[in-house]
């Protein structure tokens, strides 16, 4: 195609902006239909125990007021799969316990709080550090908590040895637009449901399963999400609850959590206790690596956060031992939040290695160049590409990383500490399955089809691109639909999925709708070229031309009118092969000033060098990787849960207690992405980039705060009382 890849990678602007900024955009909580309740879901106070009894009398009395289901409601009783929906036995503070469904919000909202429980409660278990003594190897995590090469215990005597505990506390997402369902049943017996979700497929199934109905049964639709950073990415409980209370009160019910019920009902990031041991000879080539690590978890559910996997594989290392434990405790399941286990993980070895530097007295990107990893050791395959060394060289250059005094506490500007800090980053290529439909009319019109989510992140517009120069049309003749369970099915959008998994098979459907067309071009009677072999035509602009006369052409309208005026094309994205290691990688490098009477810690400069491959759209590309920086610079400084250990209880459930960074917090952050062609991680050789960005950023932080002070804070946030301890 004589145009082929003029759009991609170009920064287009965001094809759905228009609409987000003008309020266009309809979110789940947005959506009405006719006859609609409202629900509110009631929660549990006491952090263990059981429930004596609930009284919703005065509840019920309440005008407006429709049904108060509980655990002994008909409509739970008489299906199976919702006994487990609402407490009997209590495991956390928290826990679902009943919804009220009233008229509208506020008077849901009022009855709640005249639901009367008596419980017989237990002192919970909720610091983890108490109980470390009890952390397990877990069975049936779905992940591999031990991995081993080679025998530490055979490196006695190294010439420098760093071993410290490294910690990071529990963190919650929160994304602005709480999670909300609008669910409604039909005459015959089946369910739509609008949910804020980062995966309505996994949505549908969840509530398929729960209702015992035909996955086919159910629909689950969310054209935009607004934000979700992991905590979307599961099916929760109360999306189940407003499909059970629709179908126990015979309405459609809508129900949004409130923010204090997003720190309780949808999952955290667990806090972890990083035990890292790093072995090197005098050269500074590490000899063996042991990471000990664990993380909290519900007792209900297993939730392991792979912490580890960054220690097991960033460097080269003949000697690594990484096991990862879990302690259960008397609170709500954790999840997954932004890389989660690289981002948590990335902290303790890009720690590590920078105090091994300082211990060898070298500079900690050449340590790092030292004991750069060829290959992913711990699968023993080569990368299908890997330009981490390209990403230091541009990132330190751009830094002025040169001109870092090696001496903690020797730079300056004015009264403050100066201080610079860098890091590795790296996260998992991740590629699954997807379909996807591409159709044209006879006007000429695109429509894309794939059940995928658009977070934010730009999938509608790297969709876009993609179908308009693989098919060879502009841009503004596509339009994308997404997020709805009717459409070709696509993964759920986490682990840096989508733009790989639905963008392959959107380009898949597009070529194979090109193909279509071209043949109709040689075939058709009318048509200029008929009988022309098809390699000896071209497309762009929307026409079909031959290749050696590109003035003779014919308008796709015009043969897809002659056609029937429609034609269609679906396809999945082609797989990929296993004889390769598939991972992204950059380098981060943070300039922090430190006030040296208050210990307040700004972070004053950031440059981040990336390579993930091709580049689909630069704007939107960079906009991801400069986000996961900043979420990673709140990590670093910011965010943390506080629990009241008496009462089992998160403290600080809103957005004013719980500190995440605004625009005064963040100084200009660069972005370079390095050039990478990639032609074994899919098919169209992209990377994900919205998980990337946060790892290794907290690390940069932490050495940077050491470089600035000569104070080494292990123990996430670095907080002003822990630089002055």
């Amino acid at each position: 195609m004589s145009d082929k890849s003029k759009l991609v990678g170009m920064p287009l602007d965001r094809v759905d902006g228009r609409l987000k900024v003008s309020g266009g955009a309809k979110y789940a909580a947005e959506f009405s239909v006719p006859n609609m309740a409202y629900g509110v879901i009631f929660q549990t106070t006491v952090p263990t125990g059981s429930v004596d009894s609930i009284d919703s009398t005065k509840a019920k009395a309440l005008h407006g007021v429709i049904d108060v289901i509980t655990a002994d409601h008909q409509v739970i009783t008489q299906n199976p799969g919702l006994t487990d929906v609402f407490a009997k036995n209590v495991r956390f503070s928290g826990q679902h316990l009943a919804v009220v469904v009233a008229e509208n919000f506020e008077v849901a909202e009022e009855a709640a709080g005249l639901v009367e429980v008596k419980y017989t409660s237990q002192p919970p278990q909720v610091d983890m550090n108490a109980v470390l003594d009890k952390a397990a190897v877990p069975a049936n995590s779905g992940r591999q908590p031990v991995m081993k090469r080679g025998d530490v215990a055979a490196v006695a005597n190294p010439a420098q040895r760093v071993d410290q505990i490294y910690r990071t506390p529990p963190e919650h997402h929160n994304p602005m637009e709480p999670h909300a369902s609008v669910a409604s049943w039909t005459a015959d017996g089946k369910l739509v449901v609008y949910d804020a979700t980062q995966g309505v497929t996994g949505c549908a199934q969840n509530l398929a399963r729960h209702f015992k109905i035909p996955n086919t049964d159910v629909r689950v639709i969310d054209p935009f999400v607004g934000g979700g950073f992991g905590c979307k990415g599961m099916p929760w409980p109360h999306t189940v609850v407003a499909a059970l209370a629709a179908k126990a009160v015979g309405r459609p019910v809508k129900l949004a959590l409130t923010r204090r019920q997003m720190f309780t009902s949808n999952g955290h990031r667990p806090e972890t206790y990083q035990h890292l041991t790093l072995a090197s000879d005098a050269s500074g080539r590490l000899q063996s690596i042991q990471a000990d690590m664990v993380n909290e978890t519900s007792r209900a559910e297993t939730f392991l956060e792979p912490t580890g996997n960054d220690a097991a594989m960033t460097y080269s290392c003949a000697n690594v031992d990484v096991s990862m434990k879990l302690v259960r405790l008397d609170i709500g399941s954790p999840t997954f939040m932004r890389a989660p286990g690289e981002a948590s993980g990335s902290f303790s070895i890009e720690s590590a290695m920078d105090e091994l530097a300082y211990e060898l007295k070298m500079d900690p990107v050449q340590l790092r160049v030292l004991n750069y990893a060829d290959t992913d050791e711990t699968k023993n395959l080569p990368y299908s590409s890997k330009s981490l060394k390209e990403c230091y060289r541009a990132g330190a250059d751009r830094f002025g990383w040169s001109r870092r005094n090696p001496q903690p506490g020797s730079m300056r500007d004015g009264r403050f500490h100066v201080g610079y800090g860098m890091a590795t980053a790296t996260y998992p290529a991740n590629y699954r399955p997807a379909h996807a439909r591409a159709e044209i009319d006879g006007t000429g019109r695109v429509l894309i089809q794939c059940g995928t989510q658009d977070l934010g992140t730009g999938s509608y517009t790297i969709l876009t691109q993609l179908a308009a120069d693989n098919l060879g049309v502009d841009p503004w003749l596509v339009r994308v639909e997404i997020a709805d369970t009717s459409l070709p099915e696509a993964p759920g959008s986490g682990g840096s999925t989508s733009a790989a998994s639905a963008g392959s098979a959107v380009a898949a459907a597009a070529q194979s709708l090109r193909g279509k067309i071209l043949a109709l071009a040689s075939t058709q009677p009318q048509s200029p070229h008929n009988g022309v072999p098809q390699e000896q035509l071209d497309t762009g602009r929307g026409q079909v031309f031959a290749k050696s006369d590109p003035s003779k052409s014919v308008a796709y309208a015009e043969l897809v009118a002659r056609a029937g005026g429609m034609l269609d094309a679906t396809e999945a994205g082609a797989g990929r092969d296993n004889k390769h290691a598939f991972q992204s990688f950059g380098a981060q490098f943070c300039e922090v000033q430190v006030d040296p009477d208050f210990g307040t810690v700004r972070v004053t400069r950031w440059v981040g060098a990336f390579a993930i491959g091709r580049a689909l759209n630069m704007k939107t590309l960079e906009s991801q990787l400069r986000g996961g920086i900043v979420f990673g610079i709140g990590m670093g400084l910011m965010e943390e849960t506080f629990m009241d250990d008496t009462f089992g209880r998160y403290v600080n459930t809103n957005l004013a207690e719980y500190h995440v960074p605004v625009n005064r917090d963040i100084p200009a952050v660069e972005v370079i992405v390095v050039p990478e062609e990639d032609p074994y991680v899919n098919p169209i050789g992209v990377k994900g980039a919205g998980e990337i960005g946060i790892t290794g950023a907290a690390a940069a932080v932490a050495n940077a705060v050491y470089h600035a002070t000569g104070k080494r804070v292990r123990d996430l946030p670095i907080t002003l009382d822990k630089v002055m301890a």
